[in-house]
């Protein structure tokens, strides 16, 4: 009887263990949705604004926007750098927009901009 119970007890032991090892190795895997959270907090980290001018010529635009919260800043309307300059035939004045601005050499730069 001992013997009985003793291998019960072991055979808990051993599983409980296993479990928890295959959790373990199972807790930092990504089990889908991936693609969409991504999107999603792509989306949640752009700032928006509306072009208050389009400056060609030095490759820069004036966005009027909400708070840049990776920047530390208020809504404002300031003067952004592009970091490609095809942005600057995307928009037009008075297009809203999505946009991620960040330093970029000292310069104020939008990396990523999305018509809205």
């Amino acid at each position: 009887m001992t013997n009985v119970f003793a291998s019960i007890v072991v055979g808990c032991v051993l599983a409980i263990s296993a479990s928890t090892y295959a959790a373990g190795e199972m807790g930092n895997m990504d089990m889908g949705g991936s693609d969409a959270r991504q999107a999603g907090e792509a989306k949640a980290g752009m700032s928006h604004g509306e072009i208050k001018k389009v400056d060609a010529a030095s490759g820069k635009l004036t966005i009027k926007h909400g708070p840049l919260e990776n920047l530390g800043m208020d809504a404002m309307t300031m003067v952004f750098k592009v970091k490609n300059p095809a942005m600057i035939s995307q928009v037009k004045v008075g297009d809203k927009i999505d946009f991620v601005a960040e330093e970029v050499d000292g310069a104020l730069t939008v990396t990523k901009l999305q018509k809205n």
